[in-house]
């Protein structure tokens, strides 16, 4: 788990959402802890699920060549 710790912070600096949080002086000094968080289950789960758009023009016929595709698309352009 990765954690950052910022100390000595000005109320003032901070976020204005996190100021409405706080009942303190804007002119005191806090420590911040930032702390990542884990996904929930279910959100795991989905996760590692494969994405369904992936892969969707795999079975076009004009693309079975990627690079001749892409150059003829751009060739108008240039």
């Amino acid at each position: 788990m990765n954690t950052i710790v910022i100390e000595h912070v000005s109320v003032s600096e901070l976020p204005k959402a996190w100021v409405a949080q706080l009942s303190q002086p804007l002119t005191n000094r806090v420590t911040v802890r930032i702390e990542e968080e884990s996904l929930p289950a279910d959100n795991a789960e989905q996760s590692s699920q494969p994405n369904p758009l992936f892969g969707l023009w795999r079975d076009r016929d004009e693309m079975k060549d990627v690079d001749a595709y892409v150059r003829a698309q751009r060739a108008s352009r240039f």
